[in-house]
C-alpha cells in the first residue's frame, strides 16, 4: 500500500445526554493506516487497516453516535478506569480502611465492580489536544477522577496519549497521578473484527499469546488466586490457534466466562517499562494482523462471548456472539484484594505509567 500523507482532522460530533461536547478527530497515518478517536471516553471508534490488496476496511465495533455509546454499555473502544476488570463484591481494603463500589456485573450470580463501577472513566468527556509532529500523529487525552468517584479514594489526574506511527503503530500512554493511595489499573477496550467491522466473527482468527499462564477464575469470574500453566488445555495459544477451535469444547473455565475472559500472565513481562509483545491475531483471508505489545503483566482476552442483535453497529448490521475479541493489556483482576499479585496501589509522590502498542501490518 502507498504510503499517505500524515494529518489530524477535528470536527463535532454531538452533545452527550449531559451536554457535554464530543469530537472526533481523524488521525491518518503516514503508513496508510486510518483511525477516528473521540473525547468520549477516550473512545476508538474507526479503524481502518489496509489487506494484502490495499483495500482498507474498519475493523473495530463501535456506533456512529455518542447516543450508541450511551444506551449499550458493552465499552467499545473505550478507555477504561479506575480499574480495568472486576473487583470481588465491589470492596477492597487498604491501609485498613475499607472501600465499597457500585455491583455493576454479576456473572454466576457473584456481584462485583467492573470496569471502574456504575459511570467509569469511559462515560465522561475528557480533555482533548490533538497534535502532529511530522509524520506522527495523535491526541492527549486528559481528565480528572475526584476524590470518592465511584467510590474509590484520591484525586487522580489521568493523562492518556493515543499516537499514531508512520509505521502503523497506535501506541497508549497511560499517566496518573494521586493525592491519596488508590489502585489503578488502565486499559483499552477495543474489539477487533480483521475481516471487518459487522463482518461474521472472529472465531476464525490465529491467536498467538505469549503467556503461559492464566489466573484461574471462580463462576463470578473473579481470580481463585491460584495461577495456573494453560499447557494441554484450550488456553493454551502458546503456538497459533483459531480462536473458536476449543471454544466449545467441555472445560469448566469455558463454562464460566461462556467463551473466553480471562487473563493470561505473560511469560516473560516488562522488566524496565519497555513494551513486549504479549499477542498475535491473524486473518487468513484478508492477511491483516496485528501484535500487542505491553508494558503490563497480563492480557484479558474476552472473545465478545456477551455481544449480540441487542447491539447495532455502525452499518447497521446486528452484531452476533463473537463479533469481535478484546485484547485488555492489564494487572490481573481484584488484585487489591489479592495481595500475592503484581501491586496496582498508586501512592502520593509516584506516577502510574503504562505503555501499550498495537501494531498493524499484513502478510
Amino acid at each position: 500500500m502507498e504510503e499517505s500523507k500524515a494529518y489530524v482532522a477535528s470536527q463535532f460530533l454531538a452533545k452527550t445526554s449531559s451536554g457535554e461536547n464530543i469530537n472526533t478527530y481523524t488521525l491518518q497515518g503516514a503508513g496508510g493506516v486510518r483511525m477516528d478517536v473521540n473525547n468520549y471516553g477516550g473512545k476508538i471508534t474507526r479503524l481502518f487497516l489496509p489487506d494484502r490488496k490495499g483495500e482498507l476496511k474498519d475493523c473495530i465495533l463501535g456506533f456512529n453516535d455518542v447516543e450508541g455509546y450511551e444506551k449499550v454499555d458493552a465499552y467499545l473502544g473505550s478507555l477504561i478506569g479506575r480499574y480495568g476488570n472486576r473487583i470481588a463484591f465491589g470492596k477492597f481494603t487498604l491501609d485498613g480502611q475499607t472501600y465499597e463500589l457500585p455491583l455493576n456485573n454479576d456473572p454466576g450470580g457473584l456481584q462485583c465492580c467492573l470496569h471502574g463501577g456504575a459511570k467509569g472513566w469511559d462515560a465522561f468527556a475528557w480533555k482533548p489536544i490533538p497534535f502532529q509532529e511530522g509524520d506522527t500523529v495523535g491526541v492527549i487525552f486528559t481528565f480528572e477522577s475526584p476524590d470518592g468517584d465511584q467510590g474509590f479514594p484520591g484525586n487522580v489526574k489521568v493523562k492518556v496519549t493515543y499516537t499514531l506511527t508512520p509505521d502503523n503503530v497506535w501506541r497508549i500512554e497511560y499517566e496518573a497521578v494521586t493525592d491519596k493511595p488508590t489502585p489503578i489499573n488502565m486499559t483499552q477496550h477495543v474489539y477487533f473484527n480483521l475481516h471487518g467491522e459487522g463482518e461474521g466473527t472472529i472465531l476464525d482468527h490465529d491467536l498467538t499469546l505469549f503467556a503461559d499462564k492464566m489466573t484461574v477464575v471462580n463462576k463470578g469470574l473473579i481470580p481463585t488466586g491460584e495461577i495456573a500453566s494453560v499447557k494441554g488445555t484450550p488456553f493454551d495459544f502458546t503456538t497459533p490457534h483459531k480462536i473458536g477451535e476449543r471454544i466449545r469444547v467441555e472445560n469448566e473455565q469455558l463454562a464460566f466466562g461462556k467463551g473466553y475472559d480471562h487473563n493470561f500472565v505473560l511469560t516473560e513481562p516488562s522488566k524496565d517499562g519497555a513494551p513486549v509483545k504479549a499477542a498475535e491475531l491473524y486473518e487468513a483471508t484478508s492477511g491483516r494482523y496485528l501484535e500487542v505489545w505491553t508494558s503490563e503483566p497480563g492480557i484479558q482476552i474476552y472473545s465478545g462471548n456477551y455481544l449480540g442483535p441487542h447491539i447495532v453497529g455502525k452499518n447497521g448490521i446486528p452484531y452476533q456472539e463473537n463479533s469481535g475479541v478484546a485484547m485488555e493489556t492489564q494487572h490481573y483482576p481484584d488484585s487489591p484484594n489479592r495481595p500475592e499479585f503484581p501491586s496496582t496501589i498508586v501512592r502520593p509522590g509516584e506516577t502510574y505509567r503504562t505503555v501499550t502498542e498495537y501494531r498493524f501490518g499484513v502478510k
